[in-house]
């Protein structure tokens, strides 16, 4: 048997308000993120949403992290688009190989039972 254990939680950012300081700028939020500059712009990896109750909504990969998590609140085509909105905190992992990102991206699917990934999912 092959043994996989779910790789550490390297940022989380969760939503919330910015408390604005002097002379600083006001961040524009993205469905109550203001964090997204945070996330790496060249590092790859595995990001899993979460709503308010800890459940795991969805589990993404992506060779380039913040570009990808911020299409899944723009696009129209994001299988997220209609549960944004439940979206409360995110998770980070980065992972390069992007073999071991596949792995892990259905293996947590399938471990946790993400509620909205319809693919790749194998305990239904």
């Amino acid at each position: 048997m092959i043994k996989i254990d779910i790789p550490n939680t390297d940022l989380s950012i969760t939503q919330r308000e910015q408390i604005r300081r002097e002379n600083e700028p006001e961040i524009k939020d993205i469905y109550g993120f203001i964090d997204f500059h945070q996330i790496p712009r060249d590092k790859g990896g595995i990001f899993m949403f979460f709503n308010i109750n800890d459940e795991l909504l969805f589990v993404g990969k992506a060779r380039k992290l913040r570009q990808r998590i911020k299409k899944h609140f723009e696009d129209n085509v994001s299988p997220m688009k209609k549960y944004r909105d439940e979206v409360y905190r995110i998770d980070i992992s980065y992972v390069e190989d992007p073999m071991d990102r596949e792995i892990y991206e259905t293996y947590i699917i399938n471990e946790l039972q993400s509620k909205y990934n319809i693919d790749k999912v194998f305990y239904k």
